[in-house]
């Protein structure tokens, strides 16, 4: 069987390191760049000096793929695909060369791009993107000599951002069109205290405002224009969301509006002979019960994994997604899974919340500090569908247990009384999501009374 891999980071990887151990099998792997498998959740903690070699970020190498079997086209950029023929047509970029392949079944896991608005001054120098390698490396050198650091996006790798250039002693500004950082994985009370810190370090929130154009001398960027005021900088970091890189298929497989590859439970596409995963595709997202656009790495290596398990017969189901994800801001640890409550609305649920501020375990340890848990659930039915959780000290993997529970659909009435371990230096008689759950419920039968 001849296969063909266009794309090569998590989710490619993952599929050729799986599909390598199988028999019959002549992998052909097209990736425009010369490296695979780069992490670039890893960017800001390289820039913050956290990470002291961008090189540690990779965890495989063309060199290791080409030792498992397969025939690495590293700077070889796809022209064309021809899903009725099944043929290929690629650039290599080192040589100028044009290359016709063909393929018996078609791995696309091709990932997303940085969205670039189309602003007047986009194309001045020292506005960056924040994607892969090259960037990072980038980053890391145009940063040294700029004082004044704009970063545009609050999602996680913008705040990631703002973190290690105040850290390195940088005057930063955070812009955002939303009115708040971080809103797509947690809700207000959450990134209230977030933006407190932030302020508190001297980073300048300027949220509720979009960006319009860039100013420039010598064609270098010297200010970032907004609808609410204008703000000098002498370097841009880009990072205003992702963008699935699907345009090869398209009219040829079936996609959500922004582009992104529907995907069955198998990681087939409505082409019987082409798969998809990763940042390319959408994937199907429990807590709403439907699909949606979720890049994670997380869900990349899992979908290229199941890949090379059902690539001649549907094995191994994909279980779906929480979008669980996690951060680390100074001393806070940051997680959610599924719904925020402000989102639910958006996916059509109607749905109630529960907040818990409490000690994390007994007030006779010598420290106990305070932990923040939302919950979020239906209100008619009472599925947990989403959850958050904030304190100074790491319960980020209550996190990944309320994965579990949402993956399982399973209810208030069942978390409150789930069986979790009680000692002392971990937690209470009362563990912190059975508290949770045992609070909406008490809250939900007052409101009833």
């Amino acid at each position: 069987m001849k296969v063909a891999v266009i794309g090569c980071t998590h989710a490619g990887t993952a599929a050729v390191k799986e599909l390598a151990s199988q028999q019959d099998v002549e992998i052909t792997v097209y990736e425009r760049n010369d490296n695979v498998s780069f992490l670039s959740c890893g960017i800001a903690l390289h820039v913050g000096g956290v990470v002291k070699h961008a090189e540690s970020l990779f965890y495989s190498s063309p060199s290791e793929l080409a030792e498992l079997g397969a025939e690495m086209r590293l700077k070889h950029d796809v022209l064309e695909i021809d899903s009725e023929r099944q043929t290929i047509v690629a650039k290599n970029l080192m040589t100028g060369e044009v290359v016709h392949d063909t393929y018996d079944k078609l791995i696309m896991t091709t990932g997303s791009w940085p969205i670039i608005p189309m602003l007047p001054g986009i194309e001045l120098n020292q506005i960056e993107l924040c994607k892969n390698y090259h960037h990072a490396q980038t980053i890391i050198e145009k940063a040294t000599d700029a004082e004044r650091i704009t970063v545009v996006g609050a999602g996680y790798i913008g705040a990631e951002l703002v973190e290690a250039f105040e850290a390195y002693g940088k005057d930063v500004t955070f812009i955002d069109s939303a009115d708040r950082i971080l809103n797509k994985y947690l809700d207000r009370s959450f990134t209230d205290v977030i933006e407190r810190k932030l302020t508190d370090r001297g980073i300048r929130l300027e949220l509720g405002q979009t960006v319009q154009s860039f100013k420039g001398e010598n064609g270098a960027v010297t200010h970032v224009v907004t609808d609410k005021g204008t703000f000098e900088t002498d370097l841009v970091i880009l990072c205003v969301g992702f963008r699935p890189s699907t345009e090869l298929l398209k009219g040829q497989v079936d996609m959500l509006p922004n582009g992104a590859i529907i995907v069955d439970d198998y990681m087939r596409t409505s082409n019987p002979n082409i798969f998809a995963a990763g940042d390319s595709c959408a994937v199907y997202y429990n807590p709403a019960r439907t699909h949606a656009y979720i890049p994670l790495a997380t869900n990349a290596v899992r979908m290229g994994t199941l890949i090379g398990k059902n690539l001649r017969a549907p094995k191994i189901r994909y279980q779906g997604t929480q979008g669980t994800s996690g951060l680390r801001l100074y001393d806070l640890n940051i997680a959610s899974t599924g719904l925020t409550e402000e989102a639910a609305p958006l996916f059509g649920l109607e749905v109630s919340s529960t907040t818990v501020t409490d000690a994390y375990r007994p007030e006779f340890m010598p420290t106990a500090e305070d932990v923040q848990l939302k919950l979020v659930f239906e209100t008619a039915t009472h599925r947990v569908v989403g959850a958050q959780i904030i304190s100074k000290v790491d319960l980020t993997q209550a996190m990944n247990t309320l994965s579990v529970a949402i993956q399982n659909d399973m209810t208030l009435e069942e978390l409150a009384f789930v069986d979790f371990f009680f000692q002392p230096h971990y937690n209470k008689p009362w563990n912190l999501l059975n508290q949770a759950a045992l609070q909406a419920m008490n809250e939900r039968q007052s409101a009833r009374v």
